[in-house]
């Protein structure tokens, strides 16, 4: 570190005029007799020496003070005083370290209050975020970076949210105007509802908008469900309702005493009870599956040990008509993210329905694989590579086929609707409450997944579903790719 060099200036300033003045002084005793001219001479020179002396102990203290004072500066903390320091720099040199102290306890208090303020809003449940007056995104919270990317920081709001009602929001804020409150909606991967607050917030003379946004999901579609829930149970069990009171009025009435036709009655009238059980279940569980569709499962599920659990449980069904359930499982299927139970009522549904939609004596596939994104075959070009040429990350697939009659082309889109059926009649006669692949759909909407529907008229169907592989497997799966590649 090298030494300060210390300026002359102010010694200079302050002791000239002093030995100027001695010097007239001097020269005046000498003009008029009252001191020798060697004495005023002598004086004169003593007063030059002391001033040299003093500039010299002053050049010397403030060199220490000063290499003391860039040392503190260096070490960014207390630096214990050198001993060789004089009284008067030990004194100047103690004060500026005192100063130093404090002023780093409240750089210490700062920072730390700078972090709890960071941590308090990385932790905050909802997207919190702040825009400059040139509706600049200057912070974006865990929440926020989760919610839209953590590419926010130093953008326009407008290059992540698109909303012409929140943008307009914005703007009329940052105009001047008080706070506003906005609801919108962002339908992808899966439609979330926002009540977006806009408050301002004035700093340095410039105003600064926070932005909070608090998912009211599932508040809509709590009100939304109770709408669907009464509109479809009174369209749905009207027919059921009218036909239990119909025969119910007949066994009271014309066939009290018709032991055959009330034995045939009750049997309709079970029937008929147990559609209606069915119906009100599937209703309350599709219900409870849309209330949550929008927050993704975090758990782990074993696939395969899932279709296996559903073929069991649906052999006894399968082998009165004589149909046969062929399970096609891989020897290593890496796991996916997903709810076990959900995950269980998806192949439930749709080896159920293959059962009893197939020919009897025939057979029903169940087919799980490891899909890899662009590796060939028809699964690959319905998981493509994404735009950019990144790797995207390999799913699991379930399929099930069936030999059925098949189903038109014009239904396929339809197919996953509350209560639409391609055969009514036919449906209820089976027991179908027209709600299963609609309770399919929102299963797998929920776990980031997707679903197709393949048929040939005359030849039978196949549902595929494609469900992405845990996190830690994707990530096993690219260190093996890298170190292939490598």
């Amino acid at each position: 570190m090298p030494s300060p060099v210390v300026p002359t200036t102010i010694p200079l300033l302050l002791g000239g005029p002093l030995v100027l003045a001695l010097g007239v002084v001097l020269l005046g005793l000498a003009a008029v007799g009252a001191v020798t001219w060697g004495a005023a001479g002598v004086g004169f020179l003593s007063a030059v020496a002391a001033a040299a002396l003093a500039t010299r102990v002053y050049r010397r203290d403030a060199a220490d003070v000063a290499t003391y004072l860039q040392s503190l500066g260096d070490a960014g903390g207390v630096v214990p005083m050198p001993e060789a320091l004089s009284p008067t720099a030990r004194l100047l040199a103690a004060s500026a370290s005192r100063t130093h102290g404090e002023w780093l306890e409240r750089g210490e208090r700062l920072r730390a209050g700078l972090e709890a303020t960071e941590q308090i809003l990385e932790a905050l449940h909802d997207p919190l975020i702040l825009i400059a007056s040139d509706r600049r995104v200057t912070l974006a919270n865990m929440a926020a970076r989760g919610l839209f990317g953590d590419r926010m920081a130093d953008r326009d709001l407008a290059a992540t949210l698109r909303n012409p009602h929140l943008l307009g929001a914005v703007d009329a804020v940052l105009a001047g105007g008080a706070s506003r409150m906005v609801e919108f909606s962002l339908p992808v991967p899966v439609e979330r509802v926002f009540e977006a607050r806009v408050k301002p917030f004035r700093r340095d003379g410039s105003t600064i908008i926070i932005l909070t946004l608090h998912d009211i999901t599932a508040i809509k579609r709590s009100e939304q469900m109770r709408a669907d829930f009464v509109a479809n149970a009174s369209h749905e069990l009207r027919t059921p309702l009218a036909t239990l009171l119909g025969f119910i009025e007949t066994l009271r009435g014309p066939a009290r005493d018709d032991a055959e036709a009330r034995d045939r009655f009750l049997g309709i009238m079970h029937d008929q009870s147990g559609r209606m059980s069915r119906l009100v279940n599937d209703l309350l569980s599709l219900s409870r599956i849309e209330l949550d569709e929008h927050t993704a499962p975090t758990g782990r599920a074993d696939l395969g040990r899932i279709a296996r659990g559903a073929v069991a449980a649906l052999e006894l069904k399968a082998a009165a008509r004589r149909i046969r359930l062929h399970l096609d499982l891989p020897d290593r299927l890496p796991p996916v993210t997903g709810d076990e139970d959900q995950l269980a009522q998806v192949l439930q549904n749709l080896i159920d329905n293959a059962v009893k939609y197939t020919r009897d004596g025939t057979e029903v596939r169940i087919a799980l694989a490891l899909v890899e994104p662009g590796g060939g075959g028809p699964a690959s070009a319905v998981v493509p590579l994404p735009a950019g040429g990144r790797r995207a990350a390999p799913m699991v697939s379930a399929s099930v086929s069936d030999c059925g009659e098949g189903i038109a082309r014009m239904h396929l889109p339809r197919l996953t609707e509350r209560f639409y059926r391609v055969d009514p009649a036919r449906s209820r006669q089976l027991g179908g409450t027209g709600l299963g692949l609609a309770i399919v759909k929102h299963i797998v909407n929920r776990h980031r997944g997707r679903l197709t529907i393949e048929s040939d008229v005359g030849k039978g169907s196949t549902f595929t579903v494609f469900l992405p592989v845990a996190a830690e497997e994707k990530a096993a799966d690219t260190r093996r790719a890298g170190g292939s590649a490598a």
